[in-house]
């Protein structure tokens, strides 16, 4: 009897092995090579598509839109390729271009003319945000326009609320703009309210605000896990939002944005949005922080956002642009990490390019 040649070295029976020793190299063989071969599963597109685990869809998409107040002609971003601030003439074409590839859901960002130290513009009901949520609802009434609940596009210290006489943002008394400012954009047509202040109570007040309204109806999108990145560089520059010109006024967005570092406050943030209401929960930015998604995923029950920030957009655009990578390619394994780690939806400024994409793989 000669040893067996089909085996790894540490497997084969030697001459004259015991009825024993076969027993046991058959338990050892059994959960594994050569037996178990996990190449068998992917040896044609067919079998790749029948085991896939993790899908995108078209549905699971969010697209961000900037609009520019008073604006003549779109304009391009140069720190975000591909991206425009749309002027609210060019928004209703927009809208509809998005629709028809297949987006089913977008995200306004306003970029005013008319800020001053409070934001008051945003809860004006005849001001730019109640203007483009109405101009998108008219564009195309069956997409979902998510109504971004902030300050800092209408602010002229850019702060996400107002200032305090320390130079930082006062929480509590952000909250009553806050709910008015949700209110403002439910009586224009917004079908989801999506708070980004990152101010603590944030939820709750604007639930109240819109339940006390008559819009009990509307849900709410939580920013609850915003962290205080270096990624929103590009998305200032689109929103005309940065800071640092004026000198009373904190530099950074620290004391109400998180740190980095904390993925267990992450979790406290995410189940103090679900109490106080909030309907889907959101984490900003998304790839450097897939493991917070992965923890809030397996910790909650409610729809799961991710954002893919302007940051993590354009440094796939400029790798393209270089060479570096395949931008398609890039775009669409991104995407994916997203829904592995457990999101429900994406917003991200790819959202034509991954539709187009879809169509054409079928």
């Amino acid at each position: 009897m000669t040893a067996k040649t089909d085996l790894p070295e540490n497997l084969k029976i030697a001459e004259g092995g015991s009825h024993l020793d076969q027993v046991k190299m058959k338990e050892l063989t059994s959960d594994r090579f050569p037996h178990v071969r996990m190449r068998r599963l992917r040896g044609s597109d067919a079998l790749r598509d029948l085991v896939r685990e993790n899908h995108v869809r078209k549905e699971d998409l969010i697209y961000p839109i900037f609009v520019e107040e008073n604006a003549d002609e779109p304009q391009d971003i140069s720190s975000l390729p591909g991206v425009r601030r749309e002027t609210e003439k060019s928004l209703s074409t927009t809208v509809k271009e998005a629709a028809a590839a297949g987006v089913k859901s977008i995200i306004l960002f306003g970029v005013s003319h008319h800020k001053d130290h409070t934001g008051s513009d945003s809860f004006d009901p005849n001001g730019l945000l109640a203007r483009m949520i109405d101009i998108s609802k008219q564009a195309a009434p069956d997409i979902a326009v998510i109504a971004d609940v902030c300050f800092c596009e209408y602010t002229d210290h850019g702060h996400c609320g107002v200032i305090n006489d320390h130079g930082d943002v006062d929480n509590d008394r952000t909250l009553e703009n806050l709910g008015m400012q949700a209110v403002v954009a439910a009586e224009a047509g917004a079908d989801i309210i999506a708070p980004s202040s990152m101010m603590d109570g944030q939820v709750m007040g604007i639930r109240h605000a819109l339940d006390v309204t008559g819009f009990s109806h509307i849900p709410v999108m939580a920013y609850a896990a915003k962290f205080a990145s270096v990624y929103y560089g590009p998305f200032r520059d689109a929103a005309g939002c940065s800071l640092g010109h004026m000198d009373h006024v904190r530099k950074d967005r620290k004391t109400y944005q998180m740190d980095p570092a904390n993925g267990r406050e992450a979790l406290r943030e995410a189940a103090l949005d679900e109490a106080e209401g909030a309907d889907i929960l959101m984490v900003k930015p998304g790839l450097p922080y897939l493991d917070v998604i992965a923890s809030i995923r397996q910790h909650s029950k409610l729809p799961l956002a991710a954002y893919q920030v302007s940051g993590e957009f354009a440094m796939m655009k400029f790798a393209a642009q270089a060479g570096a990578l395949n931008y398609d390619e890039a775009l669409m394994e991104s995407l994916i990490a997203f829904k592995r780690a457990g999101t429900d939806m994406i917003l991200t400024y790819g959202s034509l390019d991954a539709c187009r994409i879809l169509s054409e793989n079928g």
